[in-house]
């Protein structure tokens, strides 16, 4: 179920173009992907997009949009507004630059939370297997070590010699029954 945003004569004259500082999508006819914004308003924390009334305070202190100019969070929260699906969790999706910093959910006046939408999107990528590589190897450290990283014995003797505690062993059992509900 999608319905156009823009036709007749208006689509005519000029079609949909997002601006923002630092990126501009190219003009397109623009469709709202109704089936796309219900499968987000579905996933935790994603139904807040439609509260975003697009005032730029997420991008403000974000570290990712200062790094990499392609990023913006407020452009992908008007991407999520609009349905654009293939940009947000096709392949190579720019959301996968977020950093999961939280400062756009501390500086939004409107409680949109956009990391929370971001981490929604995220999880739609992983879904539909659209995500990267890394996050695969990521993932499947998590489930064989309980950890990100594999801890080795040259990290457990270089706590030693900086005076830390050992690491407490992970139980991955524990944590595999908790991921598998």
């Amino acid at each position: 179920m999608s319905g156009k945003l823009l036709g007749g004569a208006a689509s005519e004259r000029e079609n949909l173009r997002v601006t923002s500082t630092v990126k501009q999508v190219e003009p397109r006819q623009a469709e709202i992907s109704f089936d796309f914004r219900q499968k987000l308003d579905a996933t935790l924390e994603g139904f807040r997009h439609n509260y975003c009334y697009q005032c730029g305070a997420c991008v403000a202190d974000c570290p990712a949009a200062r790094y990499a100019p392609e990023y913006n969070p407020r452009l992908i929260l008007l991407q999520t507004l609009l349905g654009f699906e293939e940009e947000l969790i096709g392949e190579n999706s720019i959301i996968w630059l977020c950093t999961n910093c939280y400062n756009c959910f501390e500086r939004c006046p409107q409680d949109v939370r956009p990391v929370e939408i971001i981490i929604a999107l995220k999880n739609l990528s992983v879904e539909r297997g659209t995500s990267p590589e890394e996050i695969a190897k990521i993932s499947d450290s998590v489930l064989k070590v309980g950890s990100t990283t594999f801890i080795t014995p040259l990290v457990d003797r270089r706590r030693k010699e900086l005076g830390l505690p050992s690491l407490k062993e992970i139980p991955v059992e524990e944590l595999r029954e908790i991921l598998e509900d």
